[in-house]
């Protein structure tokens, strides 16, 4: 049985409630005395002291300086987060790429690799991302690989979907429909994997690591090769019964206007077609452009030709309203908006959409904060890695439905 607060009900999850409460507080300032978990935690110094030596004796947390709280006394002890204390490994699955990185506890990312090219079919991807992992694991001492929380993996569901809005063949995405990826590496690395939507895995790290140690309720929003979002709402990461609240990219919008987008079935069509950087790369290809590749396409947007401000104007147009609407149901204070790409992307269209929104906001409603995420093209795949650590470690945790995981048999 647990407490409405999902603490639980006995003295052992109260403990485990309180050493995540005082870990998220170590997140959340980098440096903090006894004194100061204490009040954030609403714990007695005694409370305190001994989770604290119960963290250092995990390994969790380390000593770091000196600090002299008042005018009198001994200065106080530092504590903060000891970046060994536990590793994850996240892939991120991209209709265009993939990518693995190693993080350590304190959010550093330790190694990377990657493929920038169309997703290959799942058999194949499963021996890109196992060879990295192995690698990976190798740059770990023993003892550090006992703190491995776990492999992330992070992609968008129904991966055979919306193809012809994006441009992409069919064939090989179809077969990621049938295959339970997060199951089968698993066996391959007898490790526990997490499996999670792209846009919630990257709303996650930026949660544990980015704007969420500030501000604990925001839509995230990721422009890849489609566009992707996740809802943090107290702290943590909205699901829904599918898992897929907070995807933005399918919200209904009136066809583009662009003379390179395909033409609905219908009378609407969907956001991703409009604002995405596949729509993007269609534009330029379109109006004559090279943006083949990551490289390319940055190439484009640093040179400012015509057909990005287009295409801007276009993904404007459609992604405003829908984000208004999304706004009026979750009334939540910022937008976190990051990007495959930038080259002044971003910067263009946090300007033009915090006009735009607010030139058009309802009697009575203001504007969210719009600010850039934290981790940029990374943030999928340390979204990815954050979420065995998130599952492990998080007070939010314990009071949700938990992050699906697989392990290995």
């Amino acid at each position: 049985m647990k407490t409405s607060s999902g603490r639980g009900s006995n003295s052992a999850n109260v403990r485990r409630y309180n050493e995540r409460l005082l870990l998220q507080a170590l997140r959340n300032t980098e440096l903090a005395s006894k004194a100061d978990l204490a009040r954030h935690a609403n714990l007695t110094s005694t409370a305190v002291g001994s989770i604290v030596e119960s963290l250092d004796r995990a390994g969790l947390i380390e000593y770091s300086g000196r600090r002299l709280d008042g005018q009198r006394g001994q200065p106080a002890s530092l504590i903060r987060l000891d970046p060994r204390g536990a590793f994850g490994i996240g892939v991120r699955l991209d209709r265009t790429g993939i990518e693995t990185v190693l993080v350590n506890f304190a959010g550093d990312m330790l190694a990377r690799s990657g493929i920038d090219r169309v997703l290959p079919h799942p058999a194949v991807a499963l021996e890109i991302v196992t060879r990295d992992i192995e690698r990976m694991l190798g740059l770990l001492s023993a003892t550090e690989r006992e703190r491995l929380t776990g492999i992330g993996i992070a992609q968008p569901f129904n991966l055979g979907s919306w193809l012809r809005e994006l441009c992409l063949p069919g064939e090989t995405f179809r077969a990621w429909d049938s295959t339970d990826f997060a199951d089968a590496l698993g066996h391959a690395l007898s490790l526990p994997v997490f499996s999670e939507n792209d846009g919630n895995a990257a709303a996650t790290a930026e949660l544990f690591y980015g704007h969420g140690r500030r501000c604990d309720d925001f839509i995230y929003l990721f422009l890849g090769s489609a566009i992707g979002g996740g809802i943090a709402l107290d702290g943590d990461c909205l699901r829904g019964a599918s898992g897929n609240a907070g995807d933005i990219g399918v919200i209904p919008v009136p066809p583009s206007r662009l003379p390179s987008a395909p033409r609905p079935d219908g009378q609407w069509d969907i956001l991703l077609s409009r604002a995405s950087l596949n729509a993007l790369v269609r534009h330029l290809h379109y109006r004559g452009a090279t943006a083949d590749n990551h490289v390319d396409l940055q190439a484009c947007i640093e040179r400012r030709l015509p057909a990005v401000g287009e295409w801007i104007d276009d993904c404007v147009e459609a992604l405003a309203p829908a984000l208004r609407a999304t706004l009026c149901v979750l009334d939540v204070p910022m937008v976190v908006i990051d990007s495959d790409i930038d080259g002044g992307l971003l910067d263009a269209l946090v300007e033009r959409l915090a006009a735009t929104m607010a030139a058009n906001a309802p009697e009575a409603r203001g504007t969210p904060a719009f600010v850039h995420g934290t981790f940029g093209p990374d943030a999928g795949a340390i979204g990815a890695a954050t979420l065995p650590m998130f599952f492990n470690f998080s007070p939010r945790r314990a009071g949700v439905k938990p992050l699906e995981a697989k392990h290995a048999a």
